[in-house]
């Protein structure tokens, strides 16, 4: 299994299944990533946190920690 927090800059991946419950999964979700949503890693912060993606045409940053919830391929 690998998470979008496993993903190297400049790639694209495709999300697989999120992983989480309750509140987390439904504001990532409400955040446009679904499954079979294509995400590319923009940036990464010098300490790993926050995480700069690009979903859907529009720029999101996310926790580490929510990053480690979405399952890519």
């Amino acid at each position: 299994m690998k998470t979008l927090r496993e993903v190297k800059i400049g790639e694209t991946c495709t999300v697989v299944k999120l992983h989480g419950e309750g509140a987390i999964k439904h504001r990532i979700m409400d955040m446009g990533i679904t499954k079979g949503v294509q995400i590319y890693v923009r940036k990464v912060a010098p300490l790993g946190d926050p995480v700069e993606i690009t979903v859907r045409g529009y720029e999101l940053s996310i926790r580490k920690a929510d990053a480690e919830t979405i399952e890519v391929q």
